[in-house]
């Protein structure tokens, strides 16, 4: 190889190293003026509540989670089989409330867990 070929190779290198920097400039400023932006945006943004104005427990103090037993809502069927159902013909939940608002027990001797299909007591 000769001195030329030298040259070449290392002024190549200078170039990338040059050009690395400038782009690694150009990321830095744009992140910075990222977060200048940030910042006058959040400036504009509505301050967050006072402690007055946060939510308060109602006087008669806090809600209890209510239980109710509910049981599959079916399809309504259509009056006539070339009726169409539209969905204000359906209900809005798949579930209703139950008839029967007795808890399920586990009686022993019926199967290990509910609804395994385990032997059980024997």
């Amino acid at each position: 190889m000769n001195t030329a070929s030298y040259e070449l190779i290392a002024a190549n290198h200078a170039v990338n190293a040059v050009a690395a920097f400038i782009g690694g400039l150009f990321i830095a400023g744009a992140l910075v003026w990222a977060v200048f932006l940030g910042i006058r945006v959040r400036r504009k943004e509505s301050p967050p509540p006072r402690p007055d104005e946060q939510p308060r427990l109602p006087d008669t103090g806090p809600v209890h989670e209510e239980r109710e037993m509910r049981e599959p809502d079916e399809v309504p069927h259509a009056a006539d089989e070339s009726e169409r159902l539209m969905p204000y013909n359906l209900h809005a939940a798949g579930s209703k409330h139950a008839g029967d608002q007795e808890r399920k027990r586990w009686v022993p001797g019926s199967s290990g867990s509910f609804g395994s299909g385990g032997p059980g007591r024997t």
